[in-house]
């Protein structure tokens, strides 16, 4: 296996519940880098209601990266108010431009500022720290990458401390984000509420010790809830018209194309598929009734980033179950959690094209998500002495 040709060689696996098993993880290439964005101050853009517009700005690297790579399939996770990454060395140019751009665009478009770093593998390997990949498939059409080791957390504290930066492109620079959209309603809990779920191993547990935690709890929601707490409906969400998320997917068009223009197009974009699906028909190749399906088995509602995060659909009793086997598991000194229940989640799209499958959905919760459970996770590392990272 190649440096280059690592991700895209990797062999993907497709039952969630085995993510635990070692085998499933492989180390970056020694000359690769990890990417890592998060936005500025999210805490008080959720309390000014923008949480869209944050996950918008997390969701942005993605697309951006994606489109400087030409497509070519590459490891990332969504973290909300931001993104993490792995890229090849000599892909180093491209990236650092799409970052950059990433970074204009987020503060001039809607009002955010935006975190971004590249950092060789090899300074997170000095530190004893170590960052692998495992390459999970929901669905046919579509694979997320799966980080685990450390490293990646890592390298967001030292972003966060000022170092690996990426330098700020000029004024007016502006990336590729093609295809990058947020164009449905948020996703009303079926079952009870949207619980955001982060859970990171304490400093220095077992490795088999943080596995059984990870099990048992996704054991759990594989008995209690409804497809193991999915928080997309299996015929998936409804085209609405005129889309949501309408401005801010305007202001991420390209920079030459004129606004009006650019509005009226992504209307026209979506009127067609909402009136085939109040008319039941299809059209073409596009059939809305298959697309909606795709976008449920295409959603990333669970993940692994150097701990377990999930947004799931959950009946109240069993989150307070959740809570009460994470609880344990933090006084025993096995784990870190923090949590976050909401009546809604929100999705931000990536969609190549709507006439194959491997379009993208990244979802959290909406009132503030990962970010608010990132929160509580934090006072509990700092009380209880840190986690591994």
């Amino acid at each position: 296996m190649g440096s280059e040709s690592f991700y895209a060689e990797l062999e993907s696996f497709t039952d969630f519940d085995r993510l635990v098993e070692n085998k499933r993880f492989h180390p970056l290439p020694d000359d690769w880098l990890i990417g890592v964005t998060d936005v500025v101050n999210s805490t008080g853009a959720i309390e000014a209601g923008r949480y869209k517009a944050v996950n918008m700005a997390g969701a942005s690297v993605i697309s951006a990266v994606m489109n400087s790579l030409g497509g070519a399939p590459f490891p990332f996770v969504f973290g909300g108010d931001g993104a993490g990454f792995g890229i090849p060395e000599d892909q180093r140019d491209p990236v650092e431009a799409a970052l950059a751009a990433c970074q204009v665009w987020t503060e001039e478009e809607i009002g955010l500022s935006l975190r971004a770093a590249l950092v060789p593998i090899g300074d997170i390997r000095q530190v004893g720290l170590d960052a692998t990949v495992a390459r999970f498939q929901p669905a046919p059409g579509v694979s997320y990458a799966m980080f685990s080791g450390g490293g990646v957390a890592w390298a967001e504290s030292e972003m966060k401390a000022g170092r690996y930066s990426v330098p700020r492109a000029a004024a007016g620079t502006h990336p590729d984000l093609t295809g990058l959209s947020c164009r449905f309603r948020p996703l009303q809990a079926r079952n009870g509420e949207i619980l955001s779920l982060l859970v990171l191993p304490a400093r220095d547990v077992d490795d088999g010790a943080f596995a059984r935690l990870v099990t048992a709890l996704l054991d759990l929601l594989e008995k209690e809830t409804e497809r193991q707490g999915h928080p997309v409906a299996p015929e998936g969400p409804r085209f609405v018209w005129p889309p949501q998320g309408l401005g801010t997917e305007v202001r991420a068009g390209a920079g030459g194309e004129v606004r009006p223009v650019r509005r009226l197009k992504i209307l026209m974009e979506h009127l067609v598929p909402w009136i085939l699906q109040l008319t039941k028909r299809s059209m073409a190749r596009f059939d809305p009734s298959v697309y909606r399906r795709d976008v449920a088995g295409n959603t990333d509602f669970r993940k692994f980033d150097d701990g377990l995060k999930l947004t799931v659909d959950c009946p109240r009793d069993v989150i307070a179950r959740i809570e009460a086997l994470l609880r344990r598991a933090q006084e025993d000194g096995t784990a870190h959690y923090g949590l976050h229940s909401q009546d809604s989640a929100l999705m931000t799209c990536i969609v190549p094209s709507p006439y194959t499958s491997d379009h993208m959905h990244f979802v959290d919760g909406a009132a503030g998500g990962y970010a608010k459970a990132a929160e509580m996770l934090k006072a509990a590392m700092a009380d209880k002495g840190g986690g591994r990272a």
